[in-house]
């Protein structure tokens, strides 16, 4: 069993900035993937980024290239999602997101999901 803990998210103005921490216990080998998931009112649950621990292989969303940056913390298992340059349209909850499938955009080849964290970005 893999146990997902995801933090950090907040209210924060249009061009600001926030980072969420994500961190992942159990059994997790080198195949696994982390991703960031965000889910807006009436969407679909998107993929932001994802991070191949093992090799340190990151993968962004075109959305969020160039504003995003995914960063693999010093204890294992660990990730952090910067988000800068923040717009309305980042508003979302937010999830963090395991599994063994290597990197997929897809939110079915992931197994293991944090409770998510709002994130609002106000005008």
């Amino acid at each position: 069993q893999v146990h997902v803990v995801e933090s950090g998210g907040g209210l924060v103005q249009t061009g600001g900035s926030l980072r969420l921490s994500c961190a992942a216990s159990g059994r997790i080998d080198n195949t696994y993937a982390m991703g960031w998931f965000r889910q807006a009112p009436g969407k679909e649950r998107e993929l932001v980024g994802a991070l191949l621990w093992s090799v340190d292989y990151k993968y962004y969303a075109e959305s969020v290239r160039g504003r995003f940056t995914i960063s693999r913390g010093n204890a294992k298992n660990t990730m952090y999602l910067q988000m800068s340059s923040l717009k309305s349209e980042d508003t979302a909850v937010y999830y963090c997101a395991v599994g063994p499938r290597g990197i997929q955009v897809d939110s079915a080849g992931y197994d293991y999901w944090g409770q998510g964290t709002q994130v609002t970005v106000s005008s």
